[in-house]
């Protein structure tokens, strides 16, 4: 006889690990194990893609990619955390992966050191459940975004600038918006890099932690979800702002002629 649910089996080890989540009714012991089966992209292993990368790993997320060209700077430290100084001048998606291992031994994790570019990005969304994209252009998070929609990715975005950040998760499969819905025709000069406006380190922890939070609700379809809408979060003024999101039926990157079925689904 055989059973579609997820394997329920664990180890000593993982029971310990896991509790606290197990405990938690949403979560539970079907819960946990979802999670051991499931898989997440992260693109931009940075300021967002840190504390991302590192929530996931410690709840569990059975399969865990990591995109980034990059070697960590010294000016990471002030908020990539899971760099330390002995890091610098070493590939990202190594330095990361080591961290993420030495803190679970019990998932993979998998390195793709290059560029997040659209001519490689359908095979590689296609491959993960999930994409969180902590990417610091509007160029890769766009190309990300049409990416997700071709394969029926569900996309778990943020952005941070100063003292402020913001997060959406867009699921076009089930009639949502993409990201190109919310930035048709948004350019590099929209968008200037922390090194140039400069950013409150604490400030990425706060929304990458939220960004691993949504994926975990998107992998065990808890809660409520971000769909539609726009969290965004002011640090100085201890404030939080949502704003609804409408799909853009012209929209080239999920609308009609798009190359992908969403625009058949509702």
């Amino acid at each position: 006889m055989t059973t579609d649910g997820p394997d329920l089996s664990f180890s000593r080890a993982e029971i310990e690990r896991y509790s606290r989540n197990i405990l938690l009714p949403e979560i539970g012991a079907i819960g946990q194990a979802r999670l051991r089966a499931a898989s997440v992209l992260v693109i931009g292993v940075g300021g967002l893609g840190a504390p991302v990368a590192l929530y996931l790993a410690a709840a569990g997320i059975g399969r865990i990619g990591l995109v980034d060209d990059d070697t960590v700077d010294l000016s990471n430290l002030q908020r990539q955390i899971l760099f330390d100084t002995a890091a610098v001048g070493r590939p990202k998606v190594e330095a990361a992966a080591a961290r993420l291992r030495a803190l679970n031994p019990e998932i993979v994790v998998e390195t793709h050191r290059i560029r997040a570019e659209a001519a490689m990005l359908d095979a590689l969304v296609g491959a993960y459940d999930l994409v969180c994209d902590g990417s610091d252009n509007f160029a890769t998070r766009q190309a990300v975004s049409d990416a997700t929609v071709r394969r029926g990715r569900t996309l778990v975005s943020g952005a941070v600038q100063r003292f402020e950040g913001q997060i959406s998760t867009f699921r076009p499969q089930k009639g949502g918006p993409c990201y190109r819905c919310l930035y048709p025709d948004a350019t590099e000069d929209d968008a200037p890099r922390c090194g140039d406006a400069g950013i409150l380190g604490s400030v990425t922890g706060v929304i990458g932690a939220m960004m691993a939070t949504e994926a975990v609700k998107e992998q065990l379809d808890i809660g409520e979800s971000l769909q539609g809408r726009l969290l965004c979060w002011d640090a100085l003024a201890a404030q939080f702002r949502s704003f609804a999101l409408a799909r853009d039926p012209h929209c080239p990157g999920c609308g009609p002629g798009c190359g992908s079925d969403c625009d058949d689904r509702s």
